[in-house]
């Protein structure tokens, strides 16, 4: 991706508030890490252009990098909807995978049809540390399928999930990311000086960062 298409992704997540920057106040992770930035991707479908855009980038980002795909899978929960949209727009099979397998009926944890062999591209709404979504990742190798990369509308950048991606040999490609919505901040003014340090001391230890007011 560009940076001009990152930065206009950014824009377009904080317009509709799926991204929310609040380095004073921070929020709480379901980890328990604080965190000064808190992104709902999933309020996308609420907002029919910026879903439709989105969408279009996404389906770009498949055609052009994975023109092999055979498959498309959508990650419970954020990622699902986005998936079958790509897939609609593409006209590709579609499946999704489980947080956690199905306790009764036939137990699935991946559903939909996906045969051994298939070339499968994984679509998430956002990655930080990267860990459920290489769950994904693992239960579509299992499954006989073959991952060969993964679309995100967002990622923080964290170091910990770029190690973990390339261990798993997942290329991955996210629409926009945390460097580019901070840059767009700043300009916007949206953010101080003293916040914009903030903001990056946190992406760089998030697990050990603890919210300093801001000046």
């Amino acid at each position: 991706m560009s940076k001009i298409s990152e930065k206009q992704i950014a824009e377009k997540l904080l317009q509709i508030q799926a991204v929310k920057l609040r380095p004073s106040e921070p929020f709480t992770w379901a980890s328990g890490w604080k965190s000064p930035i808190y992104c709902d991707n999933r309020k996308i479908l609420s907002y029919p252009y910026v879903r439709d855009y989105v969408k279009s980038e996404m389906c770009n980002v498949v055609f052009e990098t994975f023109a092999d795909a055979a498959v498309l899978a959508g990650v419970a929960t954020g990622g699902i909807p986005l998936g079958a949209l790509v897939a609609d727009q593409l006209k590709l099979p579609f499946i999704y995978v489980r947080a956690k397998a199905k306790e009764h009926g036939m137990g699935n944890l991946i559903e939909g049809v996906l045969q051994p062999g298939q070339p499968v591209v994984v679509v998430e709404d956002l990655i930080s540390t990267g860990k459920s979504s290489l769950e994904a990742v693992n239960a579509i190798r299992a499954a006989g399928g073959e991952v060969i990369g993964m679309v995100s509308v967002f990622n923080y950048g964290f170091d910990v999930a770029v190690k973990a991606f390339e261990a798993a040999k997942v290329p991955f490609y996210s629409l926009s990311n945390y460097s580019a919505l901070i840059e767009l901040a700043v300009e916007k003014g949206l953010v101080s000086a003293e916040e914009q340090a903030t903001l990056e001391a946190w992406r760089s230890a998030p697990d050990k960062w603890n919210a300093t007011p801001a000046i």
